[in-house]
């Protein structure tokens, strides 16, 4: 019954974001780890009810790609292209085979700064935000997005240090609201998949020892809105994006991108349905 409600809550979700909807033209950029150009799937073209929607962003002071491309990160080759594309259009492949959400093939980045484009998607996605850059400008337009009905999935982020940083930029957006742990009753986690017992997922890079810094304990936190909605989501110490990136990989265990794809399904569902 949820998923046959599915188009008619993209809609109402496009409404209370107080826009009318207009797909945006598909752009591509270039990527740290996929260079200049990846191979686009014969649809490409076709236009969907709902699109992975990236978010682009300055790098910040813990940025471990700083210096290491030339042009500026509205360009691509930066921080927020980790991942991109692969991970965008294997998870929107997933969406479409799972749910009954016509899925974009391919995703759209999304810069803060152009205009009202953030509006256009209730469920945007930022990798690596323990090392972002967002500005007071960005911070001010994410959070008129957010109180909106838009709903953010925050993720690889690790360690303790990143952690404090990503929650000092969250405090710039929402200084009355704490990033706190989500229950596991939250209608988040029962969306689609019941997740009642939830792994931590390591990056391809820290699959031997499972985490990444002294970030050896997962979480997954969140920041909620007056009448209880989870606008941000955050998974800490996992890395949800290569469990997308890597699920056809026959090196990456499947158990990890099971969690990761049946997580990132349950946000888009629960973001075009709260």
């Amino acid at each position: 019954m949820r998923l046959r409600r599915t188009t008619r809550a993209v809609g109402m979700a496009l409404v209370l974001l107080g826009v009318g909807y207009a797909q945006r033209g598909f752009r591509e950029y270039p990527s740290v780890e996929y260079g200049r150009r990846s191979p686009l799937p014969d649809d490409w073209q076709k236009p969907g009810e709902w699109t992975f929607a990236r978010l682009m962003f300055p790098g910040g002071p813990l940025d471990g790609y700083r210096g290491r491309f030339d042009g500026p990160w509205q360009e691509g080759l930066s921080l927020w292209t980790q991942d991109y594309p692969k991970a965008d259009r294997d998870f929107a492949a997933s969406v479409r085979r799972l749910t009954r959400i016509d899925a974009r093939s391919v995703e759209q980045p999304v810069n803060l700064e152009n205009g009202d484009e953030v509006y256009d998607y209730p469920w945007i996605y930022a990798v690596q935000v323990g090392e972002w850059g967002l500005t007071g400008t960005q911070g001010a337009k994410l959070r008129d997005y957010l109180l909106r009905g838009g709903f953010f999935m925050a993720d690889d982020c690790h360690g303790s240090e990143e952690e404090a940083y990503f929650t000092k930029t969250m405090k710039m957006v929402f200084p009355e609201r704490d990033l706190v742990e989500i229950p596991d009753n939250d209608p988040a986690f029962h969306t689609v998949f019941d997740l009642t017992e939830r792994i931590q997922v390591p990056g391809a890079e820290h699959l031997n020892n499972g985490y990444k810094k002294d970030g050896r304990v997962p979480h997954w936190k969140g920041i909620y809105d007056d009448k209880g909605r989870l606008m941000v989501a955050l998974s800490l110490n996992s890395d949800i994006g290569d469990s997308w990136e890597f699920y056809d990989s026959p090196w990456y265990p499947l158990k990890y991108s099971e969690m990761g794809i049946k997580l990132g399904v349950n946000y888009v569902l629960y973001g075009m349905t709260h």
